[in-house]
Parts: structure tokens; C-alpha cells; sequence
């Protein structure tokens, strides 16, 4: 029979996780104004170890308690920068070290599970109606896509943004193989 993990288990298996992860990964997010969605992407940063966050354009504002009802205080965990411009925001990640990935259904834009997404990577996210601008998909290294099949067309902002830190980081995952830690609890 399966059941829950206790908290120190959880903390447990958590810590060795992130003893094995070591590339860096960080998120640029241009123009997400509904706070809760802010506050979902803050809470999925903080659980995936994002190691900064560049906010540009008119993004929510992260110390806005609408933010913070769904980061559920996540957000401090998270560093964080707002810049004024998506230009300053991709030379901040690439004098950063970090390679940017910008998701958006555009042109040139390759499937997010052939997407350039090795370690050092910032993947960048647009606002929630028209997605990245035009000076984000120009200025970034590569631009990738979820691939969809269902009757419609897009995800919430949020959630593509799960989806694509996810990935991120199960590529590094996927090389530990049987190696890796199954949840074990008392």
C-alpha cells in the first residue's frame, strides 16, 4: 500500500535532488500582468530551483498580494529583477552566462522537446493574450513551442511555463538513470 510522504521525507528527497542538480536555469518573464498568474509561475520557480527572474514590460508586480495569495510566499525564494525594457532583460540573462529560449508559437520556433535547453539556459515567457514581442523573439538564441494536439490552441501562461521549466530540467535529470531517488518513508 502507498501512502503520502511525511514532510521530513519529502525535505529529504528534495535535498538529494538538489545535490545532483547543477546547471542553472532562470526565467524571463515580459509582460505578465494577472497577478495570480505571476504568482503561479513565482511558486513553480522556487519549486524547480530557478536561480533568477528577470521581469520586464508591464509584469505584475511580485510584492502585489494577489501575487502572493498564489506564491503562497514562494516569491522571496526567488530572486528576482524588474528592468525596464525586454533589451535590458536579455543582456542582463546574457551577461548572466545564460543562453535565452523564448516560448511562443512563431515562426523558426522548434518543438520544446528538441529546443535547445542544456544547462545555462533562461527560458522566456510573454504576456498572457499576444505572447512574446517582437524584441524578445528577435533578441533571443531560440525560440521554441509545446507541441498541441487538442481543439485548442494555446496554454495559460503559467502552465506553458511549468511545462517548459519542467523539461529544462528533465534533461539534466534523465542522465542520473537508475540512479535516481525513489521517495522512501518510514
Amino acid at each position: 500500500m502507498s501512502t503520502q510522504l511525511r514532510p521530513t521525507d519529502v525535505k529529504r528527497l528534495n535535498r538529494q535532488w538538489r545535490r545532483r542538480t547543477e546547471g542553472r536555469l532562470s526565467l524571463m518573464v515580459e509582460s505578465v500582468t494577472q497577478p495570480f498568474n505571476l504568482g503561479s509561475i513565482l511558486r513553480t520557480c522556487a519549486t524547480l530551483g530557478v536561480d533568477r527572474l528577470w521581469l520586464t514590460g508591464n509584469s505584475a508586480d511580485p510584492d502585489d498580494p494577489k501575487v502572493g495569495k498564489t506564491a503562497l510566499g514562494t516569491g522571496a525564494k526567488v530572486p528576482h529583477e524588474r528592468l525596464a525594457t525586454t533589451a535590458e532583460a536579455l543582456a542582463a540573462a546574457r551577461a548572466d552566462g545564460y543562453k535565452v529560449v523564448a516560448l511562443e508559437l512563431a515562426k523558426g520556433a522548434v518543438p520544446l522537446h528538441t529546443a535547445p535547453l542544456e544547462p545555462d539556459v533562461c527560458l522566456a515567457v510573454g504576456a498572457e493574450d499576444h505572447g512574446c514581442s517582437p524584441a524578445l523573439l528577435n533578441g533571443a538564441d531560440a525560440i521554441t513551442y509545446i507541441p498541441q494536439i487538442g481543439r485548442v490552441g494555446s496554454l495559460n501562461v503559467a502552465v506553458a511555463t511549468a511545462i517548459a521549466l519542467t523539461e529544462a530540467r528533465r534533461r539534466e535529470w534523465a542522465g542520473f538513470g537508475d540512479e535516481a531517488d525513489a521517495p522512501t518513508g518510514s
